[in-house]
């Protein structure tokens, strides 16, 4: 089942990258008592979650934050260490938090996987934007094709906040 907007996001956890290396944080390590901005894309580097989705996000990020938004938070099923490099390489390291879902757990949890093998990407997550309150889905976009970035894109989000 999919989730929508009124429920709680479940308890998973990701991976992210430390001064001291590879650390997990759950769901509510991220999510609770903040308003946040989660977007996920089905792959790092890939041409528009690279060229497209997440630099509207990190050209956006002051309007949004402005908005009373906490953090604005990237998600992919790939691992920490790649999640790392692509903060890095494009300049949102710092702005923007990068959460390794290595295994789909999220997206498998919250019902947006969806399967890559046809194109050598096994399970990925769909492409969507949400706002998340306390763990709780306030808006949620999700794409209708993975290489497509509109409705879940930053400056749609924006003009719902």
């Amino acid at each position: 089942m999919t989730i929508a907007v009124g429920d709680r996001l479940p308890p998973v956890t990701f991976r992210v990258m430390t001064p001291d290396g590879p650390a997990p944080r759950t769901t509510d390590d991220i999510f609770k008592g903040r308003k946040v901005v989660l977007f996920a894309v089905p792959g790092a580097f890939t041409p528009t979650c690279h060229k497209n989705h997440l630099p509207g996000f990190l050209a956006k990020a002051d309007e949004i934050k402005a908005r009373g938004i906490d953090a604005i938070v990237v998600t992919a099923v790939n691992d920490v260490f790649v999640m790392d490099a692509w903060s890095k390489a494009t300049g949102a390291a710092g702005v923007i938090e990068f959460l390794a879902d290595g295994n789909a757990d999220f997206a498998k949890a919250i019902g947006l996987a969806f399967d890559g093998s046809g194109f050598g990407l096994g399970t990925r997550s769909q492409r969507y934007s949400m706002v998340v309150e306390d763990g709780v889905v306030r808006q949620l976009n999700v794409e209708d094709a993975p290489g497509k970035a509109e409705v879940s894109g930053a400056e749609h989000l924006l003009s719902q906040l």
